[in-house]
């Protein structure tokens, strides 16, 4: 069930993307305040994105567009600071206020585009928070609570290439989610039928043409290319043209190092990644120990197909040194860690350590036929 919810949970990104289009009506000032502090949020300077929609509020108090985007500082809070939940309640308090001023608007006219767009789009990402935190019966009901709104706002702005992102995202996943995994299609009988060429049409236009979703198109487009098509080349496309536009962004970095992983682009994931475990290391924000211990993996399993046996080691147990810090129970990146070290002593001639190794692989769980690889190395060593 938890896998499912995830799953669909891209879908409830369409509602949130919809809403930027209407940024146009608020004046000039508010509209580059608004630019201005997005672009801080995908910098990941948050202080500075939260001074600017604190302007936007002041200078619109009646208008959701501020509070809205305040909301989405807490929830890429809530994404970049993986081991905390002090801002959980913060951004459910803010989500709050962002349907507050929607529905005062509603009542006073209902089908008032503005307000629709900016509460499907809160309700949305509501609706990704509760199915994060497994909270499935309320992320249901904000689900179908967004896609209702959303389909009253396509109805008023069908052709706008800021919705066309929406409406792509929409198109895509609906029909790519059912196909990679059946057990999803239950939760989505709710939802009409969706068309993955039309949707990469559509997001494509979007990434080329809109004038405030162009980045989010590319993010989805990313996450297509790569999840879904398989596509390396493409995924490396916009993931590299994320990081070069905000450079300092360690979700765009870690998918750049992920897609030449995929890629077996050794020498350039090697230096993506040692990167990455550097900026952790030095305590950057958004760069944790997940990502150090991720990095560390890659780097060392690059420096082992170089033969360069012993600094390899040293990135292997680096990695096994924070999963052991850090986890409650051990991941796939610690068992693949203690297997390469065995591995790896093996190569050293140290066949004591390697055994010994192998024997810490099967002590935890099984990821991805660990356990008999770990068999058959102790039977035959690696070499």
């Amino acid at each position: 069930m938890k896998k499912s919810f995830l799953i669909a949970s891209f879908l409830f990104l369409l509602f949130t993307y919809q809403s930027k289009s209407q940024w146009a009506i608020m004046t000039h000032k508010t509209d580059s305040l608004v630019q201005i502090g997005s672009k801080h949020i995908y910098n990941i300077k948050f202080d500075e994105a939260r001074v600017c929609f604190e302007k936007v509020i002041k200078l619109n108090p009646n208008h959701p567009a501020g509070y809205f985007l305040d909301a989405m500082v807490e929830y890429w809070k809530i994404s970049i600071f993986r081991n905390t939940r002090a801002y959980d309640q913060i951004f459910l308090n803010k989500v709050e206020k962002v349907l507050t001023i929607c529905d005062k608007i509603l009542v006073e006219n209902n089908t008032d585009i503005t307000a629709l767009f900016f509460k499907g789009g809160i309700l949305g990402y509501r609706a990704r928070f509760y199915s994060n935190s497994e909270q499935w019966l309320s992320a249901t009901y904000d689900a179908k609570t967004a896609f209702d709104i959303m389909q009253q706002c396509l109805i008023k702005a069908p052709n706008n290439n800021d919705i066309m992102l929406g409406t792509g995202i929409y198109n895509y996943f609906a029909a790519a989610i059912p196909e990679k995994y059946p057990i999803a299609k239950p939760f989505m009988t709710f939802l009409p039928n969706g068309n993955k060429k039309i949707g990469i049409l559509q997001l494509r236009s979007s990434a080329l043409y809109a004038k405030y979703t162009p980045i989010e198109a590319k993010v989805t487009l990313m996450q297509v290319f790569y999840s879904f098509e398989n596509d390396m080349n493409e995924a490396l496309f916009y993931s590299k043209g994320l990081l070069d536009s905000f450079p300092n962004n360690p979700y765009f970095h870690r998918y750049v190092g992920r897609v030449y992983v995929r890629m077996s682009n050794w020498d350039s994931l090697e230096n993506v990644w040692r990167n990455i475990v550097n900026r952790s290391l030095d305590k950057w924000t958004g760069y944790d120990n997940h990502a150090a211990k991720e990095g560390c993996y890659y780097v060392g399993l690059a420096l082992q197909r170089k033969n360069e046996i012993e600094k390899s080691q040293k990135y292997l147990f680096k990695c096994v040194e924070i999963a052991d810090a850090t986890e409650t129970e051990p991941s796939g990146f610690k068992s693949s860690a203690l297997l390469k070290i065995g591995m790896n002593f093996d190569k050293l001639k140290n066949r004591k350590k390697a055994v010994e190794y192998y024997n810490k692989v099967l002590s935890i769980k099984d990821y991805d036929g660990s356990h008999e690889k770990a068999r058959n190395f102790i039977k035959n060593s690696y070499n």
